[in-house]
């Protein structure tokens, strides 16, 4: 019997702008979150002061990317940008609902994207999901009931 896969969540709390306008932002608060049970996936969480938070899950590469270049098409695009002089990733995205564009705070973004990181590297996700290892008991299985 394999032993259960102990998981891990990074979570970070942040507050965003919602822009309204060149001129106009309003502050939405946010909730990043990513877990090792689901470890290609970025979560964020809008409390937008409604009864029910609104939730967008992506692929979390698109935020380790989204820091340093524009990335992402269609539904999510983030990209780094320089607004006031402070260094913002803005995060662009789209619904049947409607569109916003949010800017959170750069260093904020990347201590959250290094965190995921250092927990899962780009690359190791696969191993996170114990595929290997869930495949390797079920051949094991069929094998010694192939014997019996």
């Amino acid at each position: 019997m394999r032993n259960p896969v102990q998981h891990t969540v990074v979570e970070r709390e942040l507050e965003l702008n919602l822009v309204l306008s060149p001129e106009r932002t309003i502050p939405v608060p946010a909730r990043l979150v990513y877990r090792t049970s689901d470890p290609y996936a970025a979560h964020v969480t809008f409390h937008i002061g409604s009864d029910y938070p609104v939730n967008w899950t992506f692929a979390r590469e698109l935020l380790v990317d989204g820091v340093f270049r524009p990335c992402g098409h269609g539904d999510v695009r983030i990209w780094p940008t320089k607004v006031d002089g402070r260094s913002v990733v803005c995060l662009a995205l789209a619904s049947p609902d409607g569109d916003a564009l949010l800017e959170a705070s750069s260093p904020a973004v990347s201590a959250w994207v290094e965190r995921t990181l250092d927990v899962v590297p780009l690359g190791s996700e696969r191993g996170q999901l114990g595929l290997d290892d869930a495949l390797a008991e079920l051949l094991a299985t069929a094998q010694q009931e192939g014997e019996g």
